[in-house]
């Protein structure tokens, strides 16, 4: 039998919005965030997070500052039980970035790829699965993957509408 998943953008979802963080001291998590997560745990779903990181191709930060942070965010995570399953990243951009990194990425959203690679390691179920962004690019991503349900929520935003999102997945 398929897992189902929950996928969850990271800046502007997990934590709040700042141009590029990259730094632990710049990192705050958004309120709510753990609720939604252990609840959707609680009720059997996978968590993942798949993240656009244009600023280590863009050469603002290094693939080393993004798994420092991301080392510490899931031992913060991992404090108040929540499981992340993995974490995905695209470090590309088919404009803006540098070398290697300026190209169009089936891995970087709006594309699916992030959330199909995590189908095929993880034996998901996408019909079955939720998707939780703040831009447009990650809903279309849920959507090109085939993910059952793709909530926005407003950019910026310090808290998550826990309420709202309960109400939708009868957490």
């Amino acid at each position: 039998m398929a897992n189902k998943a929950l996928f969850l953008d990271r800046d502007g979802v997990i934590n709040i919005e700042k141009n590029y963080v990259y730094k632990i001291e710049d990192f705050e998590f958004v309120e709510g965030i753990f609720e939604v997560m252990l609840g959707f745990q609680a009720k059997g779903y996978l968590l993942f997070v798949i993240t656009n990181q244009a600023g280590i191709g863009r050469g603002y930060y290094t693939d080393d500052d993004f798994h420092k942070l991301n080392t510490w965010m899931l031992k913060e995570l991992s404090a108040k039980n929540i499981c992340v399953e993995k974490v995905y990243y695209s470090p590309y951009h088919a404009e803006f970035g540098l070398g290697d990194y300026k190209k169009d990425s089936e891995c970087r959203k709006p594309s699916p790829g992030m959330i199909l690679q995590a189908m095929r390691e993880y034996d998901l179920d996408l019909k079955q699965s939720v998707l939780i962004g703040d831009k447009q690019s990650d809903i279309e991503a849920g959507e090109r993957a085939g993910v059952r349900m793709n909530i926005k929520v407003t950019a910026n935003e310090n808290c998550l509408n826990v309420k709202a999102i309960r109400q939708i997945i009868m957490i």
